[in-house]
């Protein structure tokens, strides 16, 4: 049997051994192999397939490592990680141990920045070209950015100032009209334009100093070679605008490039997703979330709902399925999102921002300034909090109640499971003095019957789950599962109290107060860090009333924790059932229980 060229080929150099005929055969076989692989091993799938020819052309041309690439996101560098020395070990990606899902600097000097949220590429490119050239060396630097991706705020920073340099830059416009879901705004409008050449206005591009050249079809190897050899004849900032098809070389992923971004397990053959299983299974919070809100909005003409970019993952497509008007999706603008749901609350409306959790960390600055300083009433639904599995350090939506507890004026909560998911949201909308973030997990619950008539929730008020005598466990959100799971187990189980305290800001401090004077030890549980979130809270309550009870706080520690399924983790970083067993176990003993 013959040899592909692509067990030839295991990095860069080996591909400048190769004629454009040659190249034209790799890429089909750099498409197959990648679709035979995430099709067992899941992944992102569409964005990798769809720039197969670009990233060729790209190591054909350049001289990589030397010569720079930064891939925007990450979602579209799989061809990339398997021509950099990572093609043996492919099949381990986004697995426990193996390698990472994006571009991770650790990983490969082929990696040139990190990257798993998006529009950082420009910014970091240039500062890059600015580098070398003050230390006198001459490289090329080349940002790889999706036309989603462009329109966020800080790609239009990174091309203001790259306008007014002399920077060796190149950015390539990755233009496929959809991110995760498809681009929305003016500028996709403008780009459609200049795609079927009906643009009438000056080049936007060039208005901002950047040599335009393009649109060149993106899976025309030929063309893009040719392109890119002019281009390094060419001084000073750059723009090529490639046009792309998302998920090319499998139908099934050009038909539904939304569903075939991250399609799950799949038949590498068909190209048709595996059937779910037909049992009902308990709904995703995502879900509760999407249904709950259109339900509420039928109600309350004043409900509007914003994301940026993720209708499909949060589940607001719901809504602007149904009510259109009320429902919006900003692009990638979290920034613009948090500000745009402040304007709105100023006028009445009850915005609910839905944003994943390691999101609105980009719009830290608006959430304090914007909304909690001015107390306005906007409903924060943090989707993805916690562990979120095997999209790794970028994505865990660990440090939210950190970052968020010390924001005055916010109210902070966390559903133990769907129903509480539901009756905040309907608490939130009958009318609050403050902002509130709700926070979430990705995945399921575990309550079939949820959706159920809406009960009101008392802010700032905790729960006692199971009665105890000498050691309290103190949890919050759903990791209340885990510990239920946990008591199971434990060989004196009837002395542990657990206490879901729900709310992590106001704190119920009445009842914290009966705990500490009934109860000789403590453990507090959560899928947050430890340092700042809801443990630290419980601390710093224990000091400002001058309490002695042994204290230990259990969650994610100080370091960043890489990929792998949840469950992995959960037992990797010691807070899965088994291992909290093992501390409930560990401290009766040492009470003599």
């Amino acid at each position: 049997m013959q040899k592909r060229l692509l067990d030839h080929i295991n990095f860069p150099s080996d591909l400048k051994q190769l004629n454009q005929n040659q190249l034209l055969e790799l890429a089909k076989e750099l498409r197959e192999f990648i679709i035979n692989i995430v099709a067992t091993k899941e992944g992102h799938l569409g964005a990798s397939l769809g720039v197969v020819e670009l990233t060729l052309a790209l190591h054909y041309v350049f001289n990589t490592p030397e010569d720079l690439l930064v891939w925007d996101v990450g979602h579209q560098a799989y061809g990339h990680k398997i021509l950099t020395g990572r093609k043996d070990a492919f099949h381990t990606n986004r697995q426990f141990g193996g390698i990472s899902g994006f571009p991770n600097r650790e990983e490969s000097k082929y990696d040139t920045f990190g990257v798993g949220h998006s529009s950082t590429s420009i910014s970091a490119a240039l500062g890059m070209a600015i580098a070398s050239k003050l230390k006198g060396e001459h490289k090329h630097h080349i940002a790889i950015i999706g036309d989603a991706s462009i329109a966020s705020g800080m790609a239009f920073e990174g091309l203001n100032h790259a306008g007014v340099t002399d920077a060796n830059l190149l950015v390539i416009l990755n233009d496929n009209a959809i991110g995760i879901d498809p681009s929305v705004g003016a500028l996709k409008q403008y780009l459609t334009n200049v795609k079927k050449g009906k643009e009438k206005q000056d080049n936007i591009f060039e208005a901002l100093n950047f040599n335009y050249s393009g649109p060149v079809d993106g899976h025309d190897l030929s063309a893009l070679i040719s392109e890119f050899e002019r281009l390094k004849t060419v001084k000073g900032p750059k723009f090529l605008h490639v046009i792309t098809t998302k998920g090319k070389g499998l139908k099934q992923a050009e038909d539904d490039q939304v569903k075939y971004h991250a399609p799950g397990k799949f038949d590498a053959q068909t190209g048709e997703v595996f059937a779910k299983s037909a049992f009902r299974l308990p709904p995703k919070f995502q879900d509760v979330f999407g249904h709950t809100i259109v339900e509420l909005a039928k109600e309350n003409k004043n409900i509007v709902g914003i994301t940026p970019a993720m209708p499909t993952g949060s589940s607001l497509k719901f809504m602007m399925e149904q009510i259109p008007e009320r429902a919006f999706d900003v692009g990638i603008a979290e920034q613009h999102a948090v500000t745009l749901a402040a304007g709105m609350a100023t006028q009445g409306l009850i915005p609910f921002c839905n944003i994943y959790s390691t999101f609105l960390q980009r719009a830290y600055d608006q959430v304090i300034h914007d909304v909690a300083l001015q107390k306005l009433p906007v409903v924060f639904c943090l989707d993805r909090s916690g562990l979120v599995g095997e999209d790794g350090a970028t994505h865990h939506g660990v440090f939210d109640l950190a970052y968020l507890r010390c924001i005055p004026n916010l109210i902070l909560f966390a559903p133990r499971n769907e129903l509480e998911l539901r009756n905040i949201m309907y608490t939130a909308q009958l009318g609050l003095e403050l902002p509130i973030a709700i926070r979430y997990p990705r995945g399921r619950g575990h309550i079939l019957d949820w959706k159920q008539p809406f009960s009101k929730i008392e802010i700032g008020k905790g729960e006692l789950l199971k009665e105890g005598s000498h050691l309290a466990v103190l949890s919050i959100g759903t990791v209340s599962d885990v510990i239920t799971e946990a008591l199971k187990k434990v060989s004196n189980s009837e002395v542990v109290a657990h206490y879901d305290m729900r709310f992590v800001k106001p704190l119920d401090e009445d009842l914290l107060h009966g705990i500490f004077e009934k109860y000789t030890s403590i453990l507090t549980i959560e899928d947050g860090t430890i340092s700042g979130g809801f443990g630290s809270a419980i601390l710093e309550f224990a000091s400002r009333h001058n309490y002695k009870n042994s204290i230990q706080a259990l969650g994610i520690p100080d370091e960043f924790v890489e990929h792998g399924s949840k469950e992995q983790l959960q037992t990797h970083l010691k807070i899965d059932a088994s291992s909290i067993c093992n501390v409930l176990n560990t401290t009766l003993r040492l009470l003599n229980l």
